[in-house]
């Protein structure tokens, strides 16, 4: 903590390193507390420091170790911190695999199980398993802690957690955006599901080119851009309410579409789709 707090990150990661390897040296399971916040510090190390995946070797290990003696608050936090590690490079594969492969314990702190949670929601809505990402981020918010400290992970959370609403067909509750601690940081979301329910694709996309910036940094950016299809359909709904017949040249001009083939093709899908 002390190098943390300097900003000793090579110092404090060769610490950890030597704390890391004889706390799980040892392989008791009295120290199980102890050791998860260990591991945690020695992951953070390597992350501010920009070394991130130098860390996973050391972790893996940890993981082994810790299944084997029953370590479970460790297991716990080297679970989280790996999907962590990977999804900070976009390995969501190797994320996945290894989410199916482990079982997290069920006892575990709420703290983690929310982190986990989170981690495996963000998975879920890039794997496109977007009913399976809305529960896990539900979950996520319902088991962390809901005091002043916690308010930047439930930010975090709900930021995800509307475009995985917006994917599923769903515009979130209004209140949502209302909420005193979500109101400011999901305001670009809150754009973003208004532009999706009256399906302008020209304000959809007005929308996602100012906050581009702020997506990116929230790592949404990705998932937003599968919205597109969403708002079009929107306003292919709300055409066919308002009009007994239309031509696609006009169709092309509400939903400020490229061309009159491309209209032809997104109204042919929606009749198929029903």
């Amino acid at each position: 903590l002390y190098h943390l707090d300097h900003n000793e990150h090579e110092r404090g990661a060769k610490l950890s390193d030597v704390l890391v390897a004889a706390a799980l040296g040892l392989q008791r399971r009295t120290l199980d507390p102890i050791v998860s916040r260990i591991i945690f510090y020695y992951s953070r190390f390597f992350e501010v420091a920009g070394r991130l995946a130098d860390a996973r070797p050391m972790l893996l290990k940890a993981l082994q170790t810790a299944t084997l003696i029953n370590m479970k608050e460790t297991k716990a936090m080297v679970l989280t911190l790996l999907l962590r590690n990977f999804l900070n490079y976009k390995l969501y594969d190797q994320a996945e695999r290894l989410a199916a492969k482990s079982s997290f314990p069920t006892d575990a702190p709420n703290n983690l199980l929310a982190r986990y949670l989170y981690y495996m929601g963000r998975i879920e809505a890039v794997q496109l398993n977007y009913s399976q990402a809305q529960m896990h981020l539900l979950e996520a918010t319902r088991k962390a802690p809901s005091t002043p400290a916690t308010a930047g992970f439930q930010q975090t959370v709900h930021k995800i957690y509307v475009i995985v609403e917006l994917l599923m067909g769903n515009i979130p509750e209004r209140s949502l955006f209302r909420t005193p601690v979500l109101r400011k940081p999901l305001q670009p979301y809150f754009e973003l599901a208004q532009a999706v329910r009256v399906g302008d694709l020209s304000q959809f996309q007005d929308v996602v080119s100012r906050y581009q910036d702020q997506f990116l940094k929230d790592q949404v950016l990705i998932l937003i851009q599968r919205l597109r299809h969403n708002v079009i359909k929107a306003g292919i709904r709300s055409i066919s309410v308002a009009y007994s017949r239309i031509s696609l040249r006009d169709i092309c001009l509400k939903l400020h579409l490229d061309s009159e083939e491309d209209a032809e093709y997104i109204v042919a899908k929606a009749i198929r789709d029903g």
